[in-house]
């Protein structure tokens, strides 16, 4: 896929590309349309999470839960999106060992206790999935209001990974 394609494509086209990017929620492309058109990828990238932000604190949550958690029912019954699945595939969690899936649920668990949401991670920003479940331990410290901040930080690295992916700059 080509920026320029992009550029000069109608709403309808533009979500059709672009809205799986941010996890079942085609309204972050739909409202980036507007502010075409972008230089560069940093751009649509920026037009995006803009979108993300100016969005009312309700759709920020949905935003949030539409995110699946790691090692998660949605993995486990082959529910995951083919980005999600992938990203979560690159680390191990599709295959963990009994005690390591028993962590992670654990983890999961206490999480969406507290905060009431999946916790988010980029996890193309981790090297091994033991400095994500480092993370997630620690992250269990934090308020909510931290972590609703912590959740759309993440989800702008894990989005910005997936148009570099689409438009070729891997």
């Amino acid at each position: 896929m080509q920026l320029s394609t992009l550029n000069a494509a109608d709403q309808t086209e533009f979500i059709a590309q672009l809205g799986a990017v941010f996890e079942h929620s085609p309204w972050v492309a739909a409202r980036a349309w507007e502010k075409r058109p972008f230089a560069d990828l940093a751009a649509l990238h920026d037009a995006m999470m803009a979108a993300v932000y100016a969005a009312p604190a309700a759709e920020k949550l949905a935003l949030i839960r539409a995110h699946p958690e790691l090692a998660g029912r949605e993995a486990s019954e082959g529910g995951l999106t083919m980005d999600s699945s992938g990203e979560q595939g690159r680390l191990g969690f599709t295959a963990l060992s009994r005690a390591e899936f028993l962590r992670i649920q654990e983890l999961n668990r206490q999480y969406r206790e507290k905060f009431g949401f999946p916790c988010i991670v980029a996890l193309l920003l981790h090297a091994t999935r033991e400095s994500v479940t480092n993370e997630m331990q620690r992250r269990l410290g934090n308020d909510r209001a931290t972590e609703i901040e912590h959740a759309l930080s993440q989800i702008g690295g894990i989005t910005l990974g997936r148009l570099q992916k689409m438009l070729g700059t891997v």
